[in-house]
């Protein structure tokens, strides 16, 4: 018997556009013998097929697309997913380098999977992608052959989905360290314990950027996690380099890496960014490069009130702190601030400060890590390159 579940009256719109979330307000009722992790048809109010989708009661995204026709949904599917995921990657990437699935954007709803030096870390954080973990994992074996895939479901998110927690190897081979070159930089990442995946893959492109704003720069590097885009002005030539963060852990991996790479001069503290801020900025200290590159600090839309003032008050202390000409790279990876609205707070503090700002460049998120236009969620990553004029 067909599984199917069905929207309320008018509620379409969301499917027929290409979003593939549909949250628990726009469901109507469940069809008999619907579980949590089933592949569902979704059907409007009045019978008509939408598409296929993973289904979760439990979760506030209660439906995510897999489909918009009737194919068949099973393993040989997702197998075939995973496969054109990782046909784009030869395209544009390293393969040694990159996120390789970037869940919803590679129509495979919240799997991700990021290739560290030859071993892959994981996620699958959907009760009904979870199931096909799997047919996932023999799928990359199949296309790369990996000398180790670690599984990195140790992830909050997942008890939404009713999901508990897990880490844990998966295939081959994972040692506790592996060494990427990152834009001709070498750094060791941590799979099994490093934040997320073990590394931020998606500001990849956007460290590259900065290389000519680097050359012999005094630079700061605001939440350094383990000293990547300090590392990188290094590398491009600054003169001076300190990178600032709240995680001692992350700052041992920075400090490893600054030798690795044979950089004796970068300097990495352990602060609380706001206070750093406030500190370095009441005692005048001036920089020609900044970079903050903090964590989410919006996680949903109900946080965003204080998530606004949050970035203001970074960027207002480093508008203050850069000289005449010096550059900001801003970043803000929280999903539900949207760019017109993180534009805004910017140009919010560019007024406090006192100064005039140029747009350099407007980025986002890698070209590994592609986004949906028909779902502004997944155009998460802000990295905006602006000079400061006084």
């Amino acid at each position: 018997m067909t599984k199917s579940v069905y929207l309320k009256a008018g509620k379409e719109g969301r499917v027929l556009s290409g979003h593939p979330w549909i949250f628990s307000s726009d469901l109507d009722w469940a069809g008999k013998g619907v579980f949590p992790g089933d592949v569902v048809n979704v059907l409007s109010n009045i019978g008509k097929h939408l598409g296929q989708a993973v289904y979760n009661p439990k979760s506030q995204i209660t439906l995510r697309m897999l489909a918009y026709d009737d194919t068949p949904i099973d393993s040989a599917f997702i197998k075939n997913r995973v496969r054109e995921a990782v046909a784009l990657r030869r395209q544009i990437s390293d393969l040694n380098c990159c996120r390789l699935i970037n869940a919803e954007s590679d129509r495979l709803p919240a799997v991700i999977a990021d290739s560290f030096g030859g071993v892959i870390s994981l996620q699958c954080l959907s009760l009904g992608m979870a199931r096909y973990q799997d047919a996932i994992v023999e799928a990359l074996v199949e296309e790369l052959s990996p000398g180790g895939i670690w599984e990195r479901n140790d992830v909050p998110v997942r008890a939404l989905e009713g999901m508990e927690q897990s880490t844990g190897l998966l295939y081959g081979e994972v040692p506790e360290q592996v060494e990427i070159s990152e834009n001709g930089l070498r750094m060791l990442v941590d799979v099994r314990k490093g934040q997320k995946t073990g590394y931020f893959l998606d500001q990849k492109e956007n460290r590259a950027a900065i290389a000519p704003y680097a050359r012999d720069a005094r630079m700061l590097d605001v939440c350094t996690h383990t000293g990547s885009f300090a590392l990188h002005a290094a590398m491009y030539g600054a003169r001076e380099v300190t990178g600032v963060d709240l995680s001692e852990f992350a700052l041992s991996g920075a400090r490893e890496n600054a030798g690795l790479n044979g950089f004796d001069k970068a300097d990495f503290l352990a602060a609380n960014a706001f206070d750093f801020l406030r500190e370095q900025s009441d005692r005048n200290e001036k920089y020609d490069l900044i970079v903050l590159d903090p964590p989410a600090f919006a996680k949903n839309k109900a946080s965003l009130p204080g998530a606004t003032k949050g970035y203001k008050e970074i960027n207002l202390r480093a508008m203050k702190m850069l000289r005449n000409g010096g550059v900001l790279v801003t970043c803000s990876c929280s999903q539900a601030m949207l760019p017109d609205l993180f534009r805004d707070v910017l140009n919010s503090a560019a007024a406090d400060a006192r100064v005039t700002l140029q747009l350099l460049e407007w980025r986002g998120q890698g070209r590994d890590h592609p986004a949906l236009p028909a779902a502004e969620e997944t155009r998460y990553l802000k990295c905006v390159i602006l000079r400061v004029l006084r």
